[in-house]
């Protein structure tokens, strides 16, 4: 029998968040009030999926960005779950789930990708490049 081997490499909140499509509670997440430099890369695989430059204060309780970065590292996935009509976002390399994207962001994309930061690994050392 195989194991799963992200319940080896996460804590069971990582795990419920980015593999059973959960979300942490709002206004708690370590990222939410970040205003460093650098790339925001998935917590499972450390694929790079948004820079520092697209993150804003949206209000809402996540880290939210109003776009993915350059390597198209974001994918779009219909969710229907709690009875509303959403688009969930995943990690294109490992399908971790990253929380939802809205039609409701800042110019000039109008997106805000509400992102859970447990989700979520953030590099400063991108800073320099």
């Amino acid at each position: 029998m195989m194991t799963d081997p992200y319940k080896e490499k996460l804590t069971p909140e990582e795990y419920r968040v980015t593999r059973q499509a959960g979300t942490e509670r709002p206004f708690t997440g370590e990222f939410l009030h970040n205003k460093e430099t650098g790339k925001y890369t998935c917590k499972c695989c450390n694929a790079t999926l948004f820079e520092s430059a697209a993150k804003f204060d949206s209000g809402c309780g996540w880290p939210s960005f109003n776009a993915q970065s350059n390597d198209d590292n974001v994918v779009y996935k219909e969710d229907s779950s709690l009875g509303m009509q959403r688009i969930e976002i995943l990690c294109r390399q490992c399908e971790a789930h990253l929380g939802h994207v809205f039609d409701d962001g800042p110019l000039p994309t109008g997106k805000r990708y509400c992102v859970n930061s447990i989700s979520l690994n953030f590099d400063a050392s991108s800073d320099s490049e």
